[in-house]
C-alpha cells in the first residue's frame, strides 16, 4: 500500500496563531516581529532556540536572555502545537485507522520535534521525520531521499503547502501535492484508496 506523508506547518497545524502575542510580549510592532520571525531556515536545520531567538532579538534592538528565550520558544511551540486543524486529524486518524502507512515530514526546529512526538495525533504516524534533527530540510534533495530510506518505499504521497516543496519532491520522483485543504485530500484519497470514513 502506497504510504502518505503529511507536512505539518499549516496542513496540520494552523498558521501559528502566537505570532502577535509573541510580538506584543517583545513590545514590538506585528509588522516587524514577522519581518524576522518567519526566516526560520537555519532553526529547521538544526540551530538552536538560543540562535534564533538572539537574531530575532538582534535585528529587533532587544537583548533576550535565557529565560526570555525559553518564553519566547514556549509561546512559539505553544501556538503551533495547541490547537491542530481537526478535519487533518480526522484524516490522519481515518486513514491510520484503515492501516495506511503514514509518515510526517516536517521543517522544524528540535525543541519542537520532541513535543510534537509525544501528541496524540503523532502516535498515528508510523514515522516521525523533522529536518531539526538532519541537519537538511526540504527542499533539499538529500531529504528526499532520507524519506524514501526511512519507510522503505518510493511509493509514497506527499503534501505540504509550499509549493517549493512539492516541486523538490516532485523532482525526486515523488506524487507529491499542494494542500488545499483536508477536504480535497479527503476526496482524492478515497478515489484512490476507497473509503476512509466520514
Amino acid at each position: 500500500m502506497r504510504w502518505i506523508v503529511f507536512d505539518f506547518g499549516e496542513v496540520i497545524s494552523r498558521r501559528n496563531p502566537a505570532v502577535p502575542f509573541m510580538a506584543e510580549r517583545l513590545g514590538v510592532s506585528l509588522e516587524r516581529f514577522e519581518a524576522v520571525y518567519w526566516d526560520r531556515d537555519a532553526y529547521d536545520r538544526g540551530g538552536s532556540d538560543a540562535e534564533y531567538w538572539s537574531l530575532i532579538g538582534s535585528s529587533l534592538g532587544l537583548s533576550l536572555d535565557e529565560a526570555a528565550v525559553r518564553e519566547m520558544t514556549a509561546m512559539d511551540n505553544a501556538g503551533w502545537l495547541d490547537d491542530p486543524v481537526a478535519e487533518t486529524v480526522a484524516l490522519i486518524d481515518d486513514l491510520a485507522s484503515s492501516g495506511v502507512p503514514l509518515a510526517l515530514l516536517s521543517n522544524a526546529p528540535v525543541t519542537f520535534a520532541r513535543l510534537a512526538e509525544k501528541l496524540p495525533w503523532a502516535k498515528r504516524f508510523r514515522h516521525l521525520i523533522f529536518s531539526g534533527d538532519l541537519g537538511y530540510a526540504k527542499p533539499d534533495a538529500a531529504i528526499w531521499q532520507h524519506l524514501k530510506d526511512v519507510v522503505g518505499s518510493s511509493d509514497l504521497v506527499f503534501y505540504d503547502d509550499r509549493q517549493a516543496n512539492v516541486d523538490g519532491a516532485l523532482a525526486a520522483g515523488i506524487d507529491a501535492r499542494l494542500w488545499t485543504s483536508a477536504a480535497a485530500a479527503r476526496l482524492e484519497l478515497r478515489a484512490e484508496l476507497g473509503d476512509l470514513g466520514a
